[in-house]
């Protein structure tokens, strides 16, 4: 589930600038090279690529099942990125920022990365996986990171690059105490990609695999393209959404690796924090993962991707609570719009054969669901421009919320069996309301949970391919007309029952590559 959340959030953000017009390109993948691999490969018996290839298919599998719609899905061991990384390189070396030299220090394999000693325990164990550090030596090429300290503070000061503000603080601090130059090669490890100018050591995981934010802009068959190229293909990338554990590498050392091949960074890198099972970090070395793909099988994804949006403010860390999941998925999906739009649908069925009676355009502004929606139509666009997912559905859920209100306060049921021809049309018009509303509502969460947005439509009577065309436009009041008929009415969100039992998985059979890129 730790490499699902920031999948799930980029797919949000990816969904909702769809929504608004712009040209999106979002980028997922896998890291497949490096020394944690090859040992999680021979665990299993296998070649590195090939249990690669098996980790990705569940992947893909798995993006599918969440409803994960990425444009580029980019692997490491790639021929085209494979090409990138050397060319970057190339350009790196001419530039003169390579060189070679001896390095002595505590490694942590989970990492990938040289530990100092206020980043390990008494004991020389890391801190995240919690295991020992290895002790190394080993001559190694090093990147001359120190030639952009000045860069780097100036990049790292803006309140703009690094986000959220406690994670800009804290690489800030990392940055004004002195950057060091870091290895980016290995001698010991053969499951890489081999370094152009001395093919006897390996491209370092992390310089390898930051290039593919990169790599995953190019179209297949452009395997040779030029850096230069990107800028065509939309480089730089407008947001890095990746964990808090990884910052060092994303907000530092790439941006340096960038302007040394002649990139600019890229515009806004956002650490999100971790998801934590029992007080810890969810994560495939510990084995105490929580596996989405169990936790989608029992509950569907829309109530998956929901929950981690809506429980978790995005940015800090969360617990995943089962009971709190179903709580929660149920009182504000199965109940505050499932049910109300079932519910009305049905009274709609009943007393007006299943077609709206007028045309909501022609709803006073000041009416309390057309007032309200028009105040939170807005607040949800800021909240999910500042990647506050939780209050861009808290603010779509007011909408339906107030819908449930407005029918138990004027009763529709009552006026259509006693109430005389005047009644009985007031009572219509509160159904054409509250299933305008719902509709508006529908559109807001289809960047959290598309699916459910998709069921909505077509239970108001539209085609899936009308609701796979929504664009925020369709947010505005007025779009049900008069005369427009609805299909016989089925519940579009079943309340979550049962338990899920979440058992604790061996590291050793989840060993995979992580880091998904967006």
């Amino acid at each position: 589930m730790g490499s699902a959340y920031p999948t799930i959030a980029a797919d949000a953000v990816a969904r909702y600038h769809r929504l608004r017009g712009r040209p999106v390109t979002f980028i997922t993948g896998t890291d497949e090279h490096g020394e944690k691999i090859a040992l999680a490969a021979a665990k299993r018996g296998m070649e590195p690529k090939a249990h690669c290839d098996d980790i990705v298919d569940s992947y893909k599998a798995l993006w599918k099942d969440l409803d994960i719609a990425y444009d580029s899905f980019i692997r490491t061991t790639d021929a085209k990125h494979e090409s990138l990384v050397r060319t970057v390189l190339e350009r790196v070396w001419d530039r003169g920022d390579i060189y070679k030299a001896d390095y002595e220090g505590w490694y942590c394999v989970d990492c990938e990365e040289y530990k100092d000693e206020a980043d390990m325990d008494g004991d020389k164990n890391c801190p995240v996986h919690r295991k020992p550090c290895v002790e190394r030596k080993e001559e190694n090429y090093f990147f001359a990171l120190s030639k952009y300290q000045a860069q780097l503070e100036a990049l790292c000061s803006s309140p703009d690059f690094v986000q959220p503000e406690s994670r800009r603080n804290e690489v800030l601090g990392w940055v004004k105490s002195g950057v060091r130059d870091f290895s980016i090669s290995r001698a010991a490890v053969a499951w890489g990609i081999p370094v152009p100018r001395d093919p006897r050591q390996t491209v370092y995981v992390w310089f390898d695999a930051l290039n593919g934010y990169l790599s995953g802009l190019l179209p297949e068959g452009h395997e040779e393209a030029a850096p230069e190229a990107l800028a065509a293909a939309g480089w730089p990338a407008s947001m890095h959404l990746i964990g808090k554990d990884i910052l060092r590498f994303h907000a530092v050392y790439w941006p340096a690796m960038l302007l040394s091949a002649g990139l600019p960074p890229p515009q806004r890198v956002f650490g999100h924090g971790f998801l934590t099972k029992d007080g810890l970090k969810m994560g495939k070395s510990l084995g105490n993962v929580l596996e989405p793909t169990a936790l989608v099988g029992a509950y569907g994804a829309d109530a998956v991707r929901f929950y981690f949006l809506r429980e978790i403010v995005f940015g800090q860390d969360g617990d995943f609570s089962e009971e709190r999941f179903r709580n929660i998925v149920n009182a504000s999906l199965a109940n505050d719009v499932g049910n109300l739009l079932n519910r009305t649908l049905n009274l709609l069925k009943k007393n007006c054969g299943g077609e709206i009676p007028l045309d909501t355009a022609g709803i006073p502004a000041d009416h309390p669901l057309r007032a309200l929606a028009a105040e939170k139509v807005p607040a949800v666009a800021a909240a999910y421009e500042r990647l506050r997912f939780d209050h861009a559905v808290d603010a779509a859920l007011a909408i339906s919320g107030r819908g449930n209100q407005y029918l138990e306060e004027t009763a529709p049921w009552t006026a259509f069996k006693k109430g005389d021809e005047q009644r009985k049309a007031d009572a219509a018009a509160v159904l054409a309301a509250v299933l305008e509303a719902v509709r508006v509502v529908a559109v807001l969460l289809s960047p959290v949970t598309p699916a459910l947005s998709t069921r909505i439509y077509t239970q108001l009577g539209f085609s899936e391919q009308q609701a796979a065309a929504l664009s925020w436009a369709d947010t505005e009041w007025g779009t049900l007309r008069a005369g427009h008929a609805t299909p016989q009415p089925q519940p579009v969100m079943q309340r979550l029952e049962g338990d899920f039992v979440t058992e604790p998985v061996p590291a050793a059979a989840t060993a995979a590559p992580v880091g998904a890129k967006a």
